[in-house]
Parts: C-alpha cells; sequence; structure tokens
C-alpha cells in the first residue's frame, strides 16, 4: 500500500507512556542514496534545539500522530553519529528537479511511499511550457530513477529518438 507525502509533514509525536504529545515531527528526514525515510527532523518543548525522531522508534503511525514510548525516542543529532552523514546532508526531495539526459521534466511537488518507508513514486510538475502540450504532472517510478544528486534527480529517457529507431532494427539485423 502506498502513503502520500503528506502524512509525513507536521506529525504530533505522542507518548504511550505519558499519554500525551511530547513533540512535533516537521519533515522527514530522507536518505538520497536509497531514498528511504529515516526519520523526522522534530521539535519539543521538553528538549531544546533540533531534534531527529528515527523511523524505528515509532511504534506506530497513526491518523493522529506518530506513536512513541516516550520522549526518549527524541535524539539530538550529536547523538546520532551512525546516521551524522545523512543528517548532515539535509536532504530534500520536494522542488527538486528531475531530469532525463536529454531534457528537464520539472520539479518534484509530491511523492508517495510503502509501508517500509521507501520513496516509491515522484510526482513531477511539468514547466509552464510542456504543461499545454499533454499532462500536468508525470509520475515517476523509483525503478527508473538513475542517479540522486544535491542539485538533480537523473531518471531513464523512455523517449526513443528518430534515429535510435533506424538504427535499432538495422543492429537487430546484423545480430
Amino acid at each position: 500500500m502506498l502513503f502520500m507525502s503528506k502524512n509525513l509533514f507536521n506529525r504530533p509525536v505522542m507518548s504511550l507512556r505519558s499519554g500525551s504529545q511530547i513533540a512535533v515531527a516537521h519533515e522527514p528526514v530522507i536518505n538520497p542514496h536509497n531514498l528511504k525515510i529515516m526519520g523526522w527532523w522534530s521539535s519539543s518543548p521538553q528538549k531544546p534545539g533540533r531534534l531527529v525522531l528515527l523511523s524505528e522508534d515509532v511504534r506506530e503511525m497513526m491518523p493522529n500522530g506518530l506513536a512513541v514510548n516516550d520522549e526518549t525516542a527524541l535524539s539530538s543529532t550529536d547523538d546520532l553519529v551512525r546516521h551524522k552523514e545523512i543528517l548532515d546532508i539535509k536532504f530534500q526531495l520536494l522542488d527538486k528537479t528531475v531530469k532525463t539526459q536529454r531534457h528537464k521534466l520539472g520539479k518534484v511537488t509530491d511523492f508517495s511511499y510503502n509501508d517500509g518507508l521507501f520513496v516509491q513514486k515522484l510526482y513531477v510538475s511539468r514547466p509552464v511550457t510542456k504543461i499545454f502540450s499533454s499532462e500536468d504532472t508525470l509520475l515517476v517510478d523509483r525503478t527508473q530513477i538513475q542517479e540522486v544528486t544535491d542539485s538533480y534527480i537523473l531518471v531513464k529517457d523512455t523517449e526513443v529518438s528518430s534515429t535510435e529507431e533506424a538504427i535499432a532494427p538495422a543492429g537487430a539485423i546484423a545480430s
């Protein structure tokens, strides 16, 4: 089952031990190497500074928030040595440019994820010049992604040019 990214932003963090809200999970922390949602950048009135709620510390994702055991599930970035490299990147998936080897497709406006918290599909809004041609939003599956960088996401080009069509049959006959 796939879920939309809006379920990941500005979620209350609820303590199962106290039965009350202990923090707010503002935005997801995404590993750009495998597009896994590692956790959330969070804030809490009890703990100063920017905190991280790791996805493995979330007991349940409920409609009204994220359930954790208690406030010990919230960690400072200094305490998460194993995840420091990914946290320092501060990767943002939304508004990232999506392109092929040939041309720019647009920007990520939304994404969906699965139960394992892996990003499965990117919703890409096309530039204004392309909107009038056919569709205003492209859907890109994770299997089409070739490279993720700080400035863009490179995806496989599904279009075949006329020269490639002319070459492909000739190459197929020769072999």
